[in-house]
């Protein structure tokens, strides 16, 4: 691995081999363990594995989960709950609206994270890069947090055309897999894509329990063309784990909060930071189909 310094991405090289990507895990400990175990089954290396940021948010143990992620080896990018633990930000800089209810309820839990991890782990917050690129199939990907120059920059599958055109012009790269909004998508133009995994710490609005991660995995040449190059097949899939355990640790945190609910309701405390169509679908459980790509 080495540091390009033209575009601070660190480059993983070519994987030619399964990859597990996952976001969010949010001081949501069990969730983590979770996804560890569902690695260890699919026989995943934490050399394969990328997390898109914001180890630490919402739940009760963020020094537990930032431990649990840092012995696991896995590959993180900064997100913006990271960077501003690192900074010592008065707040979680999610890019929430000030007034906003996403806002209000984010002051208890960052205040919580603040206190709980070591200044240890801000350093080693402080030092995570803020993209990685690789190529696998022949394609080249790069691997933010939120936008390619925002680190706290929400994309949704709703945003329109012209948010994925602006952002994929900012970068050279065929396919961009991004975080931070907290919902699993993918969205193509011109045979360059735009994809997010979703998150394990929360569930993504749609009346489930369910967190999610995302798998690429090289394949067989594509049938409809001429090249012998291989394809990539992109699947997501839901992550199942015992909420309950998370519930009452945030409970004896003293973080009884709408995201202690939400995790058993599936259902989002707020819809704020939203597109219109995300906000209309939510209770609706998501369904996403295995995209190939070329």
């Amino acid at each position: 691995m080495k540091q390009n310094k033209n575009n601070d991405a660190q480059d993983l090289g070519d994987i030619d081999q399964p990859l597990l990507v996952f976001g969010g895990p949010y001081s949501n400990l069990t969730a983590v363990e979770a996804m560890q175990q569902v690695a260890s089954q699919k026989a995943i290396p934490a050399d394969r594995i990328i997390c898109t940021g914001d180890i630490v948010a919402y739940c009760a143990d963020a020094e537990a989960t930032t431990a649990q992620i840092q012995a696991w080896g896995i590959h993180c990018v900064m997100g913006n709950c990271e960077e501003s633990l690192a900074t010592g930000a008065l707040d979680c800089g999610c890019g929430f609206e000030g007034d906003s209810a996403c806002s209000l309820l984010s002051t208890s839990w960052y205040g919580y994270a603040v206190r709980q991890v070591t200044p240890e782990q801000c350093q080693w917050m402080g030092r995570l890069p803020r993209a990685l690129r690789f190529t696998m199939a022949g394609r080249q990907f790069r691997v933010i947090h939120g936008g390619v120059d925002q680190i706290n920059r929400f994309v949704f599958q709703g945003s329109g055309p012209e948010v994925f055109k602006q952002e994929l012009e900012k970068t050279g790269e065929d396919i961009v897999i991004g975080g931070h909004s907290g919902l699993p998508f993918q969205y193509s133009h011109d045979n360059r894509y735009w994809l997010n995994a979703g998150v394990i710490g929360m569930p993504a609005n749609d009346g489930t329990q369910d967190g999610w991660y995302m798998l690429l995995t090289p394949s067989e040449s594509c049938a409809d063309t001429p090249s012998k190059e291989k394809s990539i097949e992109v699947s997501w899939h839901r992550l199942s784990y015992d909420v309950t355990e998370t519930q009452q640790r945030m409970i004896q945190a003293g973080l009884n909060t709408p995201y202690k609910d939400a995790l058993a309701t599936g259902l989002w405390p707020s819809m704020d930071v939203l597109p219109e169509d995300e906000r209309s679908k939510q209770g609706q459980p998501l369904i996403l189909a295995l995209t190939v790509i070329c």
